[in-house]
């Protein structure tokens, strides 16, 4: 069910209970912003979460809400974690869902890294 990234932060989503260690999840990287980790539902031979340590619903949230080196601390962490799984080149797609027209469906702002094969274009026709 899509969320609406204007609702207050809920501390029981899946997300924020990986990171309280309360779920198990098959983790690629870790900062002190940042935690990545395998999607279980892959929708592309790669397909990992990026998420920020910080309660933000959405990245409208985490844009207006966070210090500027957490920003800069979860930027870095995406990027780093698509170069590690060397998906520079050819390339990798990046997508973060805001809101219930997008259908993000975790009020916890994660950023979805597809790679791993040609992805057609960004939306369906």
């Amino acid at each position: 069910m899509p969320v609406d990234a204007t609702l207050p932060y809920d501390d029981q989503n899946i997300f924020a209970k990986i990171l309280r260690g309360e779920i198990p999840n098959k983790t690629v990287y870790e900062d002190e912003w940042a935690l990545a980790f395998h999607d279980i539902n892959p929708q592309a031979p790669t397909h990992i979460l990026v998420i920020p340590k910080g309660a933000y619903v959405s990245w409208d949230d985490f844009s207006a809400r966070a210090g500027d080196a957490e920003i800069a601390g979860f930027v870095r962490a995406v990027g780093k974690v698509a170069r590690d799984a060397g998906h520079v080149n050819p390339g990798y797609r990046l997508l973060a869902n805001t809101g219930p027209d997008s259908h993000q469906e975790v009020p916890h702002l994660h950023v979805h890294i597809f790679a791993g094969r040609p992805l057609g274009p960004m939306l369906a026709r």
